[in-house]
């Protein structure tokens, strides 16, 4: 039975079990699409794959609730603020790969970068920031592209509604 206090941002009133549902979940998938992106230069997944799951959250967001909600939820701003960290991110551990490479051209050769005395925990923490970064901008990307598509969609049937 949909709840009449509900207003998912096309004027129908959404179902509370879907709300609920969606209320606890998001943080879960939210949750493992970390664990993902973290655990993804060692074993199965990475940056690419923990982006869409956690742009999927985003996804069930607005089914649940509308696009209204969501996107007073997650402005543009805020999507264009993660777009662009995760790039400089992922240029800026390349970049200093470089830098301290003395020259030689080492892009993304973790290595090379003094975050600790050994060369192993050099590579690791590079990776890893790397694949934040790449999953920082998978789910901005993403999130953004699906965003545009549905707010094009809303937009097209209310033309279509005033004919």
């Amino acid at each position: 039975m949909p709840s009449k206090d509900t207003d998912t941002g096309t004027g129908k009133g959404g179902s509370i079990i879907v709300e609920t549902v969606t209320r606890l979940m998001v943080p879960f998938i939210q949750l493992f699409a970390l664990y993902v992106i973290i655990h993804g230069a060692g074993g199965p997944g990475g940056g690419f794959q923990g982006g869409v799951i956690f742009a999927s959250s985003f996804v069930l967001y607005v089914i649940a609730f509308g696009i209204v909600k969501a996107g007073n939820r997650f402005s543009e701003r805020a999507n264009i603020v993660l777009f662009s960290t995760g790039v400089y991110i992922y240029a800026g551990v390349g970049l200093l790969c470089i830098l301290f490479s003395y020259g030689a051209a080492q892009f993304l050769n973790y290595g090379y970068i003094p975050l600790t005395h050994h060369f192993e925990e050099n590579r690791a923490l590079g990776m890893d920031l790397v694949e934040i970064g790449i999953g920082i901008t998978v789910m901005a990307v993403i999130t953004s592209i699906f965003f545009n598509l549905v707010w094009k969609r809303e937009e097209v049937g209310e033309r279509e509604g005033e004919d």
